[in-house]
This record gives structure tokens, sequence and C-alpha cells, in this order.
């Protein structure tokens, strides 16, 4: 699919109306009196989530954190879902060159039979999880419809909840996943500029950028309970692709109003023939953006992974976190196999599940492991 080829009633459409240049200039043009503004009604309003994106609102973010920590309390409560990734391969077409899967990283690929992946979903268990999400990379022949009619149905089978990170795939094959168990699926665009995109993916499918932009839309489509959108904080401009994704989840919600919604704020990190970030974002920055989103929006799912440092996590925990992993292995095959040299990048916390829940309670929080199941 090319941009000529959108469809009108897909977020592209959107997106080709968006002027970033003047988005980026309102970003840095932001002054203390629009951050005043915007704390005081942020919810649902795109103007208050430029203004407490923007720095300008770094002077704020003690103020922005307390009623991020409210907003959370009101809706979720002290609860934090437990999920656990389980990396079923390696193998991938594309070529993106701050993933450690890269088709042209000189790495051993894998791909888990079923016997293999039985062996992980016993450890998976045994560590309490019931929420898990299958991460692949993106290779259509020989990680795609054919293999996941098959796996979806024997992971489901031991877990409530299941959620893929893949390839993005048709409305008529996310339907036919749905029947098969399929409860959320993660979609990250990397970053919504256009000339960036196209530097950072070289050869694949992942080198259409509308493709993949419009795959939420079909996601909502299909059925799909909940939709993750997410950014990879450190390909360009941050404060700007955080205020796009913005523009997405706002143009989503309004369109799929069923739809569950969560984000993922990632930072780039190391891996095989990784990149430096552009653009980097400091642990006040990752901050801030988890409170700017919460104010924004007090229904949000927002995910925390092991990629960041154990210290930070355990202070971001209490500010709008509503999900984490922990004791994650970003390898196939890599509960019952550890140490394979395998890995998508490199883990920053590698305390165990019952640390991470251990903790969680010790700070007021409950980890919670089975959060809901069809009744069908």
């Amino acid at each position: 699919m090319t941009a000529d080829a959108a469809d009108a009633h897909n977020f592209s459409s959107v997106f080709a109306h968006l002027d970033i240049d003047s988005l980026r200039l309102a970003i840095y043009s932001a002054t203390a009196t629009d951050v005043e503004r915007a704390l005081q009604n942020p919810a649902g309003r795109l103007d208050a989530l430029l203004a407490l994106l923007s720095p300008a609102a770094t002077p704020y973010i003690e103020q922005m954190a307390q009623a991020s920590v409210r907003l959370t309390r009101k809706r979720f409560g002290a609860n934090i879902g437990m999920y656990l990734p389980l990396y079923l391969s390696n193998l991938c077409a594309n070529e993106c060159d701050y993933c450690g899967f890269s088709m042209v990283n000189k790495i051993k690929r894998k791909t888990l039979n079923e016997a293999e992946i039985d062996r992980e979903i016993t450890l998976i268990s045994a560590m309490g999880y019931d929420s898990v999400l299958l991460v692949a990379g993106e290779h259509e022949t020989k990680v795609g419809m054919e293999y996941f009619r098959r796996v979806l149905p024997r992971v489901k089978a031991a877990f409530s909840y299941l959620a893929m990170e893949v390839q993005p795939l048709s409305e008529l094959d996310y339907c036919e996943l749905v029947s098969l168990g399929l409860d959320a699926v993660m979609v990250y665009q990397e970053t919504y500029q256009r000339h960036t995109y196209a530097a950072h993916h070289a050869r694949g499918k992942k080198t259409d950028f509308v493709w993949r932009l419009d795959t939420p839309d079909r996601l909502a489509r299909a059925g799909v309970d909940k939709i993750g959108l997410g950014v990879l904080l450190g390909l360009d401009d941050w404060r700007l692709d955080a205020l796009i994704m913005g523009h997405h989840l706002s143009y989503l919600e309004r369109r799929y109003w069923r739809t569950r919604y969560s984000i993922s704020l990632p930072r780039l990190r190391p891996c095989t023939g990784g990149v430096p970030p552009k653009m980097e974002i400091s642990d006040l920055g990752l901050v801030q953006l988890i409170c700017a989103f919460r104010l924004f929006n007090e229904a949000l799912d927002i995910s925390l992974s092991t990629r960041e440092r154990p210290d930070f996590r355990d202070n971001l925990f209490a500010l709008g976190i509503t999900q984490t992993s922990a004791g994650s292995a970003t390898s196939p095959g890599g509960y019952s196999e550890p140490d394979t040299h395998l890995d998508q990048f490199e883990i920053s916390d590698e305390r165990s599940a019952a640390e991470i829940a251990t903790l969680l309670k010790a700070r007021g929080l409950n980890p919670v492991w089975k959060d809901w199941e069809s009744q069908w």
C-alpha cells in the first residue's frame, strides 16, 4: 500500500493534513502561561498535551507528577498489570538500523516450534503470569499467518490474555486472529517523522510508512479489544513524536470508541548493529512524558518495560504506569535457554517477577497477574 492508496477513513488521511513544522514550532514556543492553562483542564485537549510536552513545562513536572498519581489511583486504583513477552522468532525481512533482529545483522536465527513454545509456556506460567505478549521479527513467509494459526490456540489455552507485537497484517487476518483468541496488538510507529522513518528503514515491508500508520484502523475494525501505540524515543525529536502520537490516539478514541488503548514509551537501547540516539531523552523527560499523557487521558494504559534501570523503574511505577513486565527475555526461547545472544535489545532491569511483585507491594501497589478472561 502506498500513500496514494490510503483510505480516506484511516488516520493517514488525517496525518496528511497535520502541519508538522507548525507543531514543532508551537512546542518550542509554548510559555509558562500555556502550561498553567493546560494544567487547569488537560483532559482530551491536544493543545494542553502540547504545552505539557514542551520545554516550558519542565518547572511544573512535580505538579504534573502529583496530578498524575491522583488520576491514576482514581481510575486504576493501586493496580499494576503484570505481563511478559514471549519471543517466537528473530527472523526478520526488514532492515532497521536500531533493532538487533535487522536482516543485515549476522546473528543466529531461530523460530520456536511447538515443543519449544510449550517449554516457554511452562516456565512463564511458573512465574505466575497469565498475560503474555507474543513477539516476533517481521517475516511474512516463515512467521506469518500459517505460523500464527498454529501458535495462537496453543498459547491461548495457557493464558487468559494474549497480545501480539508482530508485522502489521490485513483487517481480515486480524479478524481471524481474534477468533483464535487474540485480545490486544501493539504496533509502534517508531517515529511519526517521515524523513527519519525512511532513514532508519532501508529495506522490507516496514519501509511502507502509511501501511504501518493505518494498522490501528484495521485492528479496530477487526474488533481487537486493545490497541497499543508507541514511538521509539531517541530516533528523532521525542516531544514532537509524542505529540503526534497524541493526535493519533485522539483520532482513534473518537472513531473507535469501543476499543481500549495503551501506549508504550521505550527509549532507544543498545543492540547488535544499533544506532546512537539522534535526540536523547533524559530521565526527567520520560517522567514528563508519562505524566503529560496521564493528564491528557486518565483511562489510558501506560506500559513500562525492562529497558529502564531498576532504580528508575522503582520510581516510575507510582507515577502513572498501569502495566509492567519483569523477568523478561528478549530472544526466542530465552526463558528455557537464556544467554543465547539472540536478543532484540539489551535489558536494564533483570530482576525476577517475584522481586518486582514484592517491591510493588512494599510501595502500596498491587501486582495483578490475571486481569480478566472471556466467558465464551
